[in-house]
This record gives C-alpha cells, sequence and structure tokens, in this order.
C-alpha cells in the first residue's frame, strides 16, 4: 500500500502504470478541488499541462486531445469518489510541497517486536487489506 504526498506526480505515476490504483491507500495533496466538476476539472488539466500556479508535470501530454484529458480525469475521479484523496486545504491548511512522492505502508519485524500494540495494529491492516485485494509484499525489508 502507498500513501501519496503530490497529487499530479501521483497521478500521473498512476496514468503511466508505474503504480497500480488498487495499491494507493490514500494521497494527500495540496489540492482543493472536486475532479467530477467540469470547470475546476478544466483549471486543473491546463495548470498540469501548462504551469503557472503549479509545475507543469503533464507537459508532455497532449493538452487538447481528449483521451489523454479523460486518463488524468478518470484516475482522479476515481481517487476522489474513493475517498482516497485527501486535500487538506479543505480544511484549512496550507502544506508545503514535499520532495517525496509516495511512502510506504510497511513496518520493520523489529518495530512489531517490540511493540505490540503496533503489530497488534499492523496485523489488522493486513487483513483489511487482504479483504480489498490489496497485494502485500510480505517479502519487503
Amino acid at each position: 500500500m502507498k500513501i501519496g504526498l503530490s497529487y499530479s506526480r501521483c497521478v500521473l505515476d498512476i496514468v503511466e502504470g508505474r503504480v497500480a490504483i488498487e495499491d494507493v491507500l490514500v494521497l494527500i495533496t495540496r489540492t482543493d478541488f472536486d475532479p467530477r466538476d467540469d470547470e475546476q476539472w478544466a483549471g486543473i488539466w491546463e495548470g498540469y499541462c501548462y504551469g503557472g500556479m503549479s509545475n507543469p508535470e503533464w507537459g508532455h501530454y497532449d493538452f487538447n486531445s481528449k483521451d489523454d484529458e479523460d486518463k488524468f480525469r478518470s484516475v482522479s475521479i476515481m481517487l476522489y469518489t474513493d475517498g482516497k484523496m485527501h486535500q487538506p486545504r479543505q480544511f484549512g491548511a496550507r502544506p508545503s510541497r514535499r520532495r517525496e512522492i509516495w511512502l510506504e505502508t510497511v513496518l520493520p519485524d523489529s518495530e512489531l517486536a517490540t511493540r505490540p500494540a503496533v503489530k497488534d495494529a499492523w496485523d489488522h491492516f493486513q487483513t483489511l487489506a487482504g479483504l480489498t485485494n490489496v497485494k502485500l509484499d510480505r517479502e519487503y525489508r
């Protein structure tokens, strides 16, 4: 499971197949928009294609291509409607841009061995992840 820290870069990774949308736990973004709203979406699409108030992370895609736009919008809508897009700006926060794009939700064995409550929570998480068809990398260290 992954926690994303950049809306534009995470959606780009999903669209380009580097990350499966099923492996996303949540995106914590610096945005404040609803991708189902045509006017708000138009501003997002233009901003990430051309830049201006944001970096042109999607600049190598054709702004005028409906197919390209639909790829990004459909991923955005799925994340939004599945409750996987947390936007702190909706609650008055102003997060700064982070260098990291993704965080892995993995705990090392040393943490699990010394903290029984963490181990219990991790075991519950793994159970829930299994019920939701999330791929767990049990060999990750």
